[in-house]
């Protein structure tokens, strides 16, 4: 397989993710009624019982050993893991806080976030007209936030977490799948004894409290948890990050329509500014790699 099929495939599975992720708030919609401490903890447990179970299925009891014995696997995926569960549980509770444009703002950060660490710590390089680009998007996310009027630190939290973590999963050399798995196991117990314990005490309702659809839709974010995690994992490992952090555009967009045209939410002249230089930068930078890739010339198949 070529380099450049294998970055392809990457971009795709990426879009694929994002456009998950960005469908995501009419499934938390479904379970509304479900505390967001709940909800992440259930997230942890299904996702994690569905991953290991699946590798356990493949690839015998020895997936576990063999990932963990990848170079700085063990920590590195330690804190992937934590870092994917502060984020997961920052969103959940903003959301259910009122704090819902706050945190679409971290999610349009959060590109500009990767496209840095990209930059900074792997060295990747822009061209001219891909700088032209981030400047512009950090232009609209600039003016997204000065509309504040204060620091917002939740958007920023919400970046910085999942921008760290993209960056490690770069970094750490296991796939996909297995790495989820790893996070999954270290984050596996603490939740489960949570909801024994919120359970013991009252204060979860799994098992008829919330509903038998409720639990449904609880086991079933387990799957809708990992595939776009497991997809993005994928893609940082075949892509140049700074171009999957560009993409992560996708996701905030569909939610701000999601939130204008389902939620009915207020779209207001000022935020529609920022939202035109992002979606203005994200022209610039397609129409750029479409120009780029036509150019370079065919590579011929081997036998």
């Amino acid at each position: 397989m070529t380099g450049n099929h294998e970055t392809r495939n990457g971009l795709w599975i990426a879009a694929a993710s994002f456009v998950l992720w960005g469908l995501m708030p009419l499934y938390w919609h479904l379970l509304k009624n479900v505390p967001s401490l709940q909800i992440v903890l259930h997230r942890i447990v299904w996702s994690a019982l569905l991953v290991a179970g699946w590798l356990a299925w493949k690839q015998g009891r020895g997936w576990l050993k063999a990932t963990l014995a990848k170079p700085r696997a063990a920590w590195m995926l330690a804190l992937s893991g934590v870092l994917i569960a502060f984020n997961w549980g920052l969103y959940i509770w903003a959301v259910n806080a009122g704090h819902v444009v706050e945190s679409s703002l971290g999610y349009f950060i959060n590109p500009l976030i990767s496209v840095v660490m990209g930059v900074v710590f792997l060295h990747e390089r822009l061209n001219r007209v891909q700088w032209l680009s981030v400047a512009i998007a950090a232009t609209g996310v600039a003016w997204l936030t000065w509309q504040y009027g204060q620091p917002p630190w939740i958007a920023l939290g919400l970046a910085l977490s999942f921008g760290l973590y993209g960056l490690i999963r770069k970094l750490v050399a296991v796939d996909a799948v297995s790495g989820l798995a790893v996070e999954g196991v270290y984050l596996f117990l603490p939740a489960l004894a949570l909801l024994l314990w919120s359970e013991s005490h009252g204060a979860g309702g799994f098992g008829g409290g919330y509903g038998l659809a409720a639990d449904a839709l609880l086991i079933f974010a387990g799957v809708l948890t990992a595939l776009p995690l497991i997809g993005f994992a994928y893609a940082v490992r075949r892509a140049p990050l700074s171009v999957v952090g560009l993409m992560q555009y996708i996701a905030p967009t569909i939610q701000f329509l999601l939130g204008v045209l389902f939620f009915n939410e207020a779209f207001d002249r000022d935020r529609a500014t920022g939202f035109v230089f992002i979606w203005i930068a994200l022209a610039i930078f397609a129409g750029e790699g479409l120009w780029r890739a036509r150019r370079q010339p065919a590579v011929p198949a081997t036998a």
